[in-house]
């Protein structure tokens, strides 16, 4: 289960193939999605490994906000009339859609397919030979574009294409066992402004966090700085990452846990086959006579 399908499922006890993920980042990100379909379409490259094209989305190799800028004014002006791309982010765009266009669309997030073939990972079901077209059509207009030469020339990833994916709209009944959220993923700020909740960005420690106790609820924390790592195989910049989420987050919540100023730590992790959780209060900090497993034991 993907992040993203795991807080549809604690947000919206979203049934449907489909996220509406280009909804919720337009309002995350201060845009204003009203009653209109979106999706995402966020700039990727397109790497040939050997008779496959495998997906490297932005987030994992950088892209300027001017760039963005330049790539999405091209494609709106190819595909006025059409489609509306609207760069919310150097590496997170989203384009507005008529009511019918994405009907029985199903798509996969950018986690899923990082790293595959993209062809076994095209959108699909009612509609998906236009999208396909589409996305054929998008690739076209930005081969040899002047950021991609500039790029090429500085020996950088091209962005050569856009990955479609999380038409909807902005849920109107969203609701959550949680009080505040604090993260980056704008999926997960967006069920939060949805739901009314507290919702803030993800600061450089948990030390930062923890300095604004007491607040009341609880609060959800989005840590997802492996994720893409991970997709892609990168397991040095994981490991690097592991160690750092070690340092600044979750040392200091165990300190603030055995020092009563947290109740109890949920960690879930999604992004797998089967989803695993792991719970602890502050009691069970006493338990010294159980022994700590082995990180091998849970994996």
């Amino acid at each position: 289960m993907s992040l993203e399908r795991w807080l549809a499922n604690k947000f919206d006890e979203y049934d449907a193939d489909e996220i509406p993920a280009g909804a919720l980042s337009v309002a995350a990100l201060g845009g204003e999605a009203g009653d209109a379909t979106w999706m995402r379409a966020d700039p990727a490259h397109l790497r040939l490994n050997r008779d496959q094209l495998v997906l490297v989305p932005a987030i994992a190799f950088g892209l300027q906000a001017a760039e963005a800028e330049l790539l999405a004014e091209t494609l709106n002006k190819h595909f006025t009339g059409q489609l509306a791309f609207f760069p919310l982010s150097a590496e997170r765009w989203c384009v507005r859609l008529d009511d019918l266009a994405a009907k029985g669309l199903r798509t996969e997030t950018p986690t899923e397919v990082a790293g595959k073939d993209i062809n076994r990972h095209l959108p699909s079901g009612e509609g998906s030979k236009r999208w396909h077209a589409l996305l054929n059509e998008i690739q076209m207009v930005l081969h040899e574009h002047p950021v991609n030469e500039a790029r090429e020339t500085r020996g950088e990833p091209v962005v050569n294409s856009v990955w479609l994916w999380g038409a909807g709209r902005l849920p109107k009944d969203a609701a959550a066992a949680f009080q505040s959220v604090t993260g980056d993923d704008p999926v997960a700020r967006g069920y939060a402004k949805a739901a009314g909740l507290r919702h803030r960005e993800l600061p450089a420690n948990a030390d930062t966090l923890l300095a604004r106790l007491p607040e009341e609820g609880r609060e959800l924390i989005v840590l997802d700085a492996l994720r893409m790592p991970l997709a892609l195989g990168d397991f040095e910049a994981w490991r690097s990452r592991l160690v750092e989420l070690e340092q600044h987050w979750f040392a200091p919540m165990l300190s603030a846990l055995k020092a009563g100023r947290v109740g109890m730590a949920t960690v879930c992790v999604p992004d797998s086959t089967e989803l695993v959780s792991f719970e602890t209060t502050r009691n069970d900090q006493r338990h010294f006579w159980r022994r700590p497993k082995a990180l091998a034991r849970w994996m």
